[in-house]
């Protein structure tokens, strides 16, 4: 593996928040660290401290239990604190997935405990301290835990790779690998070429991991194939079984999970708008009927959203937008052949809930607020295509081309100047396509047999 660094912004000598005490530890927990430690030393991931070296900084460990099974965590929240972040970027995961549409052949795989194929330089090994009843230990691997180690190890695997990436049949996401192809011996091919460099770099693959030749499998929390991104139950399931949360942090926690799922969520910022409120520090947390309504319409909706569509580049999307005083949302929809055929569906959702400056805009303004924004968020689908844009305000298209604009409509002719020769702007009646109904009625038919279709020229 790679080598990898730490670099704090403080000098020496370091806060006695960096050298502390180890925690207290029952007999059960005592065992199983003693087991943890001896399995790490044989692995050449850790080793003892000698009496006689000097020692700057250690942390604490705990062990969490999960069905019976431990693991061993090291707290290291305050060395975190003064690390200095390493802003390498990690690929963002819905956009990453949708390099899988029309893969008829998906292989996965995971390095196996990724993060200690990483050795550290001597710096970081006095950093990486940990204390227990059985004596200090240093770390001579990347342990799991540290601030950067997420970027270290994207930018290494991105290294390692380079030329897959660039052709566009490789995702890699921090230690997850997925190829995909459109023909069988294309994929044999190319997971040939991976797995040679995995062998050249000595990486180390999880065979239980392992997911050969799959036309639809699990990756990154979704259920995926060439057609179509779902949500993996199986993550939601235990979400599910958890009672309405009774504080700010299980509050927290909860909304950070659906979020990870926003983009299969109708108005998802709007209805987490409440349950976001209560989490502010200066908020008594009090779960009203108001949100515990919001908080059940995102826990069904996390078992009952659409499957999104992956989208197809060479058909026309379809952009419904949505504005209204809670706040933005807009769809992205295709028109696909599915079981032979045209079937309308979601690529993906966003919502944002509405500034107290916005809150004052006219319901016009707002409409062009929303598809100025919807377009920003959804340039990675839409540059380069022809899409329509479905609205229920008529004015939208006035704004949008008058000849003397004010300020705000100057700022959404000069945002949309680039969608414009690939941008139809469609009006959809009120009683057709109304704010008050979200994005309800979006499965409705949109085409030029349909009385509510009027299509303008943007």
């Amino acid at each position: 593996g790679h080598e990898v660094d730490i670099t704090l912004d403080i000098d020496r000598p370091y806060p006695p928040v960096l050298r502390r005490p180890a925690y207290p530890a029952s007999p059960r927990a005592r065992e199983a660290l003693k087991k943890h430690i001896q399995e790490l030393i044989q692995l050449g991931v850790l080793r003892k401290l000698g009496h006689n070296e000097e020692v700057e900084v250690t942390k604490p460990v705990i062990i969490a239990w999960h069905n019976d099974k431990s693991r061993m965590v090291g707290d290291f929240r305050a060395l975190n604190t003064y690390t200095v972040p390493d802003r390498y970027p990690i690929p963002r995961i819905q956009e990453t997935l949708t390099q899988l549409s029309k893969a008829k052949y998906i292989t996965s795989m995971d390095a196996l405990k990724g993060f200690h194929q990483n050795v550290l330089t001597p710096k970081a090994k006095k950093l990486l301290r940990i204390i227990t009843h059985c004596g200090i230990y240093e770390y001579l691997r990347m342990p799991f835990g540290i601030k950067n180690a997420p970027s270290h190890y994207q930018r290494m695997m991105n290294t390692i790779f380079p030329t897959e990436l660039s052709e566009g049949w490789l995702i890699i996401y921090i230690d997850d690998i997925i190829i995909c192809s459109d023909s069988w011996s294309l994929h044999l091919e190319r997971l040939a070429r991976v797995l040679h460099k995995v062998a050249e770099v000595n990486m180390k693959i999880s065979l239980k991991k392992f997911n050969f030749g799959f036309e639809e499998l699990k990756a990154l929390g979704h259920i995926v194939s060439g057609l179509s991104l779902g949500i993996d139950k199986n993550k939601v399931a235990a979400v599910l079984l958890k009672p309405i949360p009774q504080n700010k942090k299980e509050m927290m926690s909860f909304l950070g999970f659906a979020s990870y799922y926003r983009q299969h969520l109708k108005d998802f910022a709007i209805l987490a708008n409440s349950l976001h409120r209560i989490c502010d520090q200066q908020t008594v947390f009090e779960m009203t009927q108001e949100r515990i309504k919001a908080y059940q319409k995102i826990r069904r909706a996390l078992t009952e959203e659409p499957l999104l569509l992956m989208p197809d580049w060479n058909i026309p999307f379809k952009l419904y937008i949505d504005a209204c005083g809670d706040g933005l949302g807009a769809g992205l929809h295709q028109v696909q052949i599915i079981d032979d055929k045209p079937t309308e569906g979601p690529v993906c959702f966003i919502s944002r809930q509405i500034k107290p400056t916005e809150a004052r805009y006219g319901a016009s303004q707002m409409e062009c607020l929303c598809l100025v924004w919807a377009l920003e968020k959804l340039h990675y689908y839409l540059d380069g295509s022809v899409f329509e844009v479905l609205t229920d305000c008529n004015a939208v298209k006035s704004i949008l081309n008058t000849k003397t604009p004010n300020r705000h409509m100057l700022r959404c002719q000069i945002a949309i100047q680039e969608y414009r020769g690939n941008m139809t702007i469609v009006h959809k009646a009120g009683n057709i396509h109304n704010n008050a109904d979200g994005f309800s009625r979006w499965a409705l038919a949109n085409t030029p047999d349909n009385p509510a279709y009027v299509p303008l020229e943007a």
